[in-house]
C-alpha cells in the first residue's frame, strides 16, 4: 500500500530556464570574504593563499588579512606593528591597573606551569 502511494507521488521537476547573467561591472577579482569562525576552522589555507581575505563577525567588516607575497615582512612595517602593539599593550596594562613587574610574574609563572605539564607527557 505504501509503495503506491510513493509511485503516485514521483515526479520530475520541470525545467527552470534561468535568465541569461548579464555584467555587473565585476571582472571576478573580487577579495575572499570570511567569517571570523571560518577563518578559523581554515586558517591554514588561508594563510597559504595569495589573495586577501576580509573577515567578517555577525556581517560587520572585524578585520582583513593581507598575505605577504615574499613570505617575509618589511622592517619598516615590523618596526610599524611593534611599536603599536607595545603601545597598545601598555595601554591595556594601564587600564587594568597592574604593574608590568605583575604581568612578568604572572607570565612566568604560567611558563613554569606549562613546562611541568610538557615534561609529564
Amino acid at each position: 500500500m505504501c509503495q503506491g502511494i510513493a509511485r503516485s507521488f514521483s515526479w520530475v521537476a520541470p525545467e527552470v530556464e534561468f535568465p541569461p547573467t548579464r555584467y555587473n561591472g565585476h571582472q571576478g577579482d573580487h577579495m575572499r570574504i570570511s567569517t571570523v569562525r571560518e577563518f578559523r576552522d581554515n586558517a591554514s589555507g588561508l594563510l597559504k593563499s595569495t589573495e586577501p581575505v576580509l573577515i567578517t563577525r555577525r556581517g560587520r567588516m572585524a578585520g582583513v588579512f593581507f598575505p605577504s607575497p615574499e613570505g617575509v615582512l618589511p622592517i619598516d612595517l615590523k618596526h610599524e606593528l611593534f611599536e603599536k602593539l607595545s603601545a597598545e599593550i601598555a595601554r591595556q596594562i594601564g587600564k587594568s591597573g597592574e604593574t608590568e613587574e605583575n604581568v612578568l610574574a604572572d607570565f612566568e609563572s604560567w611558563r613554569k606551569t606549562r613546562r611541568e605539564t610538557r615534561r609529564r607527557r
